[in-house]
């Protein structure tokens, strides 16, 4: 059985997933945590549940959810998996990061890189690799078909989209690959985006107002 956690960090209120399953292995997404209690907040949890982090996984690499990859990366000695097409978005958070405020910001790069229709282990659970771009050039999205779970970062929110006027953005390819690669999961699949609560692959169907049934052009 897969079990998903989250954990809502940083001024952005970007949502941390640590998915894990009867094994005790465990994978972090989207790291977002920049200060001690976040991190403590983390780490507390995984010693807690007697999990046992064995990946290091990013849907796409903006500042709010690479905040905490240096950290995950020593502390539990893990490599970095992006989206080769990533690569370059997270070197530019080195850049920006002080406009926001993170001074303190520390860099991590990628160890390894995922494959489009790849699948990433853990435990005994396998989670599909869906290549959804347009909010950035290399997001993906996390699978779980068994359980019908989607880690669907900046993609599709509830109600709304990932918006497409940051660098590397693409509105109508984003909304091509939404109907493309999410609409067509069963309509039970809920979606744990990055940003705000879950929702349902049938919800937005219907009421996304710019992919769904009702959608205003």
């Amino acid at each position: 059985m897969l079990s998903i956690h989250k954990f809502t960090f940083n001024p952005f209120q970007e949502n941390t997933y640590l998915v894990f399953d009867d094994t005790g292995e465990a994978a972090i997404i989207d790291p977002g945590c920049h200060n001690n209690s976040e991190r403590a907040e983390l780490e507390d949890f995984i010693t807690s549940h007697h999990l046992q982090p064995k990946l290091l996984l990013n849907t796409h690499c903006h500042i709010d959810h690479v905040l905490g990859n240096a950290w995950v990366k020593r502390k539990w000695n893990l490599d970095l998996w992006i989206h080769p097409y990533e690569a370059q978005v997270l070197k530019s958070v080195e850049v920006y990061a002080p406009n926001y405020g993170f001074h303190g910001y520390e860099s991590a790069t990628a160890d390894k890189f995922l494959e489009e229709g790849g699948l990433i282990t853990i435990g005994k659970e396998s989670l599909k690799i869906i290549f959804v771009p347009g909010h950035a050039p290399g997001h993906v999205v996390f699978y779980h078909e068994k359980s019908g779970n989607c880690i669907g970062g900046d993609t599709l929110f509830r109600g709304s989209i990932g918006r497409t006027d940051l660098p590397g953005g693409d509105h109508d390819l984003l909304l091509s690959k939404i109907k493309s690669e999410l609409f067509t999961l069963p309509e039970s699949t809920i979606v744990y985006p990055g940003h705000g609560p879950e929702t349902t692959i049938g919800f937005e169907k219907i009421h996304n107002p710019f992919v769904g049934e009702r959608a205003i052009y």
